[in-house]
């Protein structure tokens, strides 16, 4: 039985999924989205299994009563007064001060989960539509690694065929004014997403990171609305209580100790009742929350820096010219100054930048040596399909030349 429930229980593995993206990203859709879900089973568990409150009841009270108070108390919400101050007359002023999250805190953070899981979901409904199956790709250059050498030379070699198909399937077909200036825009203007541009994965995979981010922001508003405080400066409130040795015990944000009024109908007589109630739960509720505020800000912090790094690396095309040279030198293919021009429109104009995003996800996931094969056959194949465009230029140079000699001494005869 033991063997069985812990088969059913997914490995980190199985909930990785495919691998089309960066660490940063699966920190955002895998490991905050894990620790969200344990949180709110841990606050489930405690919220459904025990008793997620206590009341301290008049000596009156049957033990029905009680268990009426408990309830009334549970799903009303309570109010924070400390233990020095006057409990207020006022109904309005106790309605201000009612604590309103506590009954739904595994919602909110199964709520919070799925908006970080959303980003990479949009990543796997939309990427396919450049043409070609990244978790195939990566998949399979993976394997090439456990292949014997003669193995592992077929399948980069199929890889390749696969990977330039792809790459000159969707080349520009068109050359008019309105597809260069798709072009040029596309180039610079980074969530622009061109297929036959070349931008495609990378315009949809920086637009998928902005997504991580807002999302992250607005988890921040999220929290604030929800727990009806400045959750946004908590952490900060936090780190100065530390700082200032001041005492944890007691809380405005998640009290131990609150109060609810309750009315009882008795015939036609309306009692109202004021207890005193302990609320365990916010001793999770605290710890867990100060955690999450420190945990968004770390994401945040990784988010922002990818965003900006793929914007520059979408912005700045000899970095991708001098990534691409790096394999290139690392398996001795640039020998003469022409192979260094001719690198630059390899990198630019066959690879592009859907191309070497492509490599980069391999190398990622996979590893340098077998993205460093991989470029290798796609540069033998270029420089092949480059001499021979030349031949074509060269005959067809020579066959018109001879043309005309023919001509002019057809006419001389004459």
């Amino acid at each position: 039985m033991v063997a069985d429930i812990l088969g059913a229980v997914p490995s980190i593995s199985k909930l990785k999924g495919n691998t089309s993206d960066d660490w940063i990203d699966r920190i955002s859709h895998l490991y905050t989205v894990l620790i969200l879900v344990v949180f709110a089973v841990v606050v489930s568990t405690g919220t459904f299994v025990g008793d997620p409150i206590q009341c301290w009841c008049p000596a009156e009270f049957t033990d029905a009563y009680e268990e009426y108070t408990k309830s009334m108390c549970w799903i009303s919400n309570t109010y924070y007064v400390p233990m020095g101050d006057t409990i207020p007359v006022d109904l309005k002023t106790r309605q201000d001060k009612e604590l309103t999250y506590y009954q739904w805190v595994p919602l909110i953070l199964m709520f919070q989960a799925l908006l970080f899981k959303l980003p990479n979901l949009i990543w796997k409904m939309f990427h396919s539509a450049a043409g070609i199956s990244l978790d195939r790709v990566i998949d399979f250059a993976q394997e090439t690694q456990c292949s014997s050498p003669e193995d592992r030379a077929d399948a980069i070699g199929n890889l390749s065929n696969y990977v330039d198909k792809w790459l000159w399937t969707y080349q520009e077909y068109k050359h008019n004014k309105f597809v260069k200036f798709r072009a040029t825009a596309s180039k610079y203007f980074c969530l622009m997403c061109n297929k036959r541009g070349g931008t495609f994965l990378t315009g949809l995979f920086i637009c998928v990171k902005f997504m991580y981010l807002i999302n992250i922001i607005g988890q921040f508003f999220i929290l604030n609305a929800f727990m009806g405080s400045d959750y946004n400066f908590y952490g900060f409130e936090v780190i100065s209580a530390i700082a200032n040795g001041d005492d944890f015990r007691e809380s405005a944000r998640f009290p131990r100790v609150t109060l609810c009024d309750f009315r009882i109908r008795q015939l036609n007589n309306l009692q109202t009742w004021t207890v005193q109630c302990v609320l365990p739960i916010n001793l999770f509720n605290e710890k867990i929350f100060i955690f999450i505020w420190f945990w968004l800000v770390f994401v945040a912090f990784l988010s922002s820096y990818s965003v900006i790094k793929w914007i520059a690396f979408h912005i700045m095309h000899n970095n991708k010219v001098h990534y691409i040279k790096k394999y290139l030198k690392a398996q001795n293919q640039i020998h003469t100054a022409f192979d260094k021009k001719l690198c630059v429109q390899f990198a630019r104009h066959y690879l592009r930048n859907d191309g070497i995003f492509l490599m980069y996800m391999i190398s990622k996931n996979s590893t340098s040596i077998v993205v460093t094969d991989l470029i290798a056959e796609l540069w033998k194949k270029f420089k092949e399909r480059h001499q021979q465009a030349n031949n074509i230029d060269e005959n067809d140079h020579l066959g018109n030349h001879v043309d005309d000699s023919t001509l002019k001494m057809g006419e001389k005869v004459d």
